[in-house]
């Protein structure tokens, strides 16, 4: 098991935006969660990248404790213990977050070098083997600004990679993609699940949902609505079964 989520909720003020969310991730598998604007996926997201703390609830990634809930109050890894667990997270954001003033190669060492210590001719290695898996060895030098949306998603799947993650978040990864590129894009991560990566995507994409994921979570209003089997999930929706689906 690679992800275990246990009564995970969260507050920002008096607005509570996650409520009792509790989910598992096998390992190898693509989870695609889906939803309205607003359900608290992208929130759910950054407190398994520990980019926001949960107020109560239990998070566990790969057998190693994030948070643990104690006396209704989640308890956090040490800032050692965090290190280590972090980097079996990877996180690709929706809006890429590619440093502009650093080239493709830069973008990709900046973190394996200046967070985990890593040697810059190792990293370098490493990034160039990243972009010639993604199709982009002839971007090394590229800034951002000269890459298409494409492009730029995949060197930010590249720069997640650098770590070596064993757990994959994307959030929303086909939203400003084509449907040639999105298809490019689901071909990346089925490379990386052949690699032994799990995957977990946010997505209100149906299409690349249904093209790409094993297992479908529903959510609305901070809860889990709905959590199955792919197949299980589009046939009540193509059915018209579960009409709360309707809204998305």
């Amino acid at each position: 098991m690679i992800l275990e989520v246990d009564g995970l909720n969260k507050s920002f003020g008096r607005k509570q935006v996650l409520k009792d969310i509790s989910f598992t991730l096998e390992t190898g598998e693509i989870l695609a969660i889906i939803g309205p604007s607003g359900a608290g996926k992208t929130t759910m997201l950054r407190c398994i990248n520990s980019l926001e703390k949960c107020d109560n609830g239990t998070i566990k990634i790969d057998g190693s404790y994030l948070c643990k809930d104690y006396n209704n109050k989640s308890i956090y890894a040490s800032s050692e213990e965090m290190k280590f667990i972090r980097k079996k997270v990877g996180l690709v954001f929706q809006n890429y977050n590619l440093f502009p003033h650093m080239s493709v190669i830069e973008n990709i060492v900046e973190a394996p070098i200046n967070v985990f210590g890593v040697s810059k001719n190792e990293a370098k290695d490493k990034a160039l083997q990243l972009l010639n898996t993604m199709g982009l060895e002839d971007k090394i030098n590229s800034y951002p600004f000269e890459l298409s949306g494409g492009q730029k998603q995949r060197v930010a799947i590249a720069r997640a990679c650098a770590l070596e993650p064993k757990l994959m978040c994307l959030d929303e990864p086909t939203s400003a993609l084509d449907p040639e590129l999105r298809e490019e894009i689901a071909g990346i991560i089925e490379k990386l699940v052949d690699n032994g990566m799990s995957i977990l995507i946010i997505t209100h994409d149906m299409v690349f949902a249904k093209r790409i994921a094993n297992k479908i979570i529903f959510m609305e209003d901070g809860r889990i609505v709905h959590e199955g089997k792919k197949e299980e999930f589009f046939y009540n929706f193509e059915n018209n079964r579960i009409k709360k689906f309707m809204a998305l």
